[in-house]
Formats: C-alpha cells, structure tokens, sequence
C-alpha cells in the first residue's frame, strides 16, 4: 500500500511536473491526509538537480494548498451550518458551539489560519471551522497562501539542501521514501531526522510568534476598549 502511494507520487511529479505538484498540494491541504513532507521535499531535490524552477515550485505549490482548502472552506461555508444545526445534536455539537466557533474566528480567525498551515492534521481541517465560521474570505486566502508559501519554502529548501549535501546519486523515489512507511535505510532515516529537527524548530518558532501576535490583538482590543470607557 505504501509502496503504491509512493509510486503514485512520483509518477504524478514526474509526468505533471507543475500541475502535478499542485494537484498534490491541493489534495494535501483537502480531506485526504497526503503529507507535503512527500511532495515539496522531493520537488526541492529536483529543484536542485535544474528540473524545477524553484520560484515556480513555491509559488505552484502554495496555490495548490489554497485551492484545496477553498474547497474545504466552501463546503463549510456552504453547508456546514445547516448540518450542524440540523444534526449536530448527534455527535455533541450545540448550537452554541457554533456560535463560540464564529465569535473566535472573528477574533483570532487570521492568526489561527496561519499558524495551522504549519501543524500537522490540524492543516488539512482549519479551513472547515473557518468556513462554518464565516470567515471573511479575502481574509483566508491571504492567510492560507501566506502559511502555505512559507511551510512550502521550508519543505523545498529542505529538500535542496539535499541535494548540495548528497548530490545527483540518489533518486526522487528514495528521498521521497524517507517520509512514508515505516520501513527506511540508513540514508532515509537519517533525512527523516534532519527533515523532523528543521520542521520541530520552524513550528516552534510559529506557535511563539502566533502566541505573541494573539497576545497583541488582545491586548489592543482591551486598551481600545478601556479608552472608549
């Protein structure tokens, strides 16, 4: 099963190149759990070997992740709050929930949708809430392209950084294989590792910057508040 998931990939990169790396990232950023880690890493390796342009691949990449999370949005949006009021009941989903859910995508809606194009699983279901929610949508493409443009630099770079420490020797298939299935060699583990210590780190630095800027609109609100009193 891995194995063919993994050829799948590939085949697509090979044969689509960029529309392939966008039809990957939108499916990524939709309902279906396909890790970026195994599309943009081994696209930033090709980058490397002068097959992808890396600006291009950047910018194809973030679009891809932007289209699959308007459909997720647009499904929400659409029909998320019918459902939820009509069946919500049934899996302890109130009507309040709801309301919760508008009320803090009002307030902390930008910096939630950026922060979460960096985590793992949360990314492929934030715009769901957003669109129950009716974000703005001007709002969330920024922040989704913003986040995904950014988490799409990292996963790239990465893997270019693997080729100037590797070289031509190795196929897109190995690299690849580094980020699914639990069987690896030395060399897969060993990316894994690298790749697992540079996203640690980039999220880290994330959650930090999106507890600080959260922290600021707070406080702006209550001092704009107290000023009007």
């Amino acid at each position: 099963m891995v194995a063919s998931v993994l050829h799948f990939i590939i085949h697509i990169i090979d044969h689509l190149g960029y529309i392939g790396i966008f039809i990957l990232m939108a499916i990524e950023s939709s309902f279906i759990p396909l890790p970026s880690e195994v599309v943009m890493i081994p696209a930033g390796y090709l980058a490397y070997q002068g097959e992808m342009s890396m600006p291009i691949l950047l910018i194809v990449g973030a679009l891809g992740s932007l289209f699959g999370a308007l459909i997720n949005y647009y499904i929400a949006f659409k029909f998320g709050r019918f459902l939820v009021l009509k069946y919500g009941k049934y899996v302890l989903i109130k009507e309040s929930t709801l309301i919760k859910t508008e009320v803090f995508f009002q307030k902390y809606g930008s910096v939630s949708i950026f922060v979460a194009r960096f985590l793992p699983v949360l990314r492929h279901y934030i715009s769901l809430p957003a669109g129950l929610a009716r974000m703005s949508l001007w709002k969330f493409c920024f922040f989704t392209f913003f986040g995904a443009f950014l988490w799409v630099c990292v996963l790239s770079y990465f893997g270019y950084y693997l080729g100037h420490s590797l070289g031509n020797i190795h196929s897109v298939n190995e690299i690849a294989g580094a980020f699914v299935g639990s069987s690896k060699d030395s060399l897969q583990s060993s990316i894994k590792q690298k790749a697992s210590l540079v996203i640690y780190g980039v999220i880290a630095i994330i959650i930090i910057v999106g507890i600080v800027t959260t922290l600021i609109i707070k406080y702006k609100k209550t001092k704009k508040l107290e000023s009007k009193n």
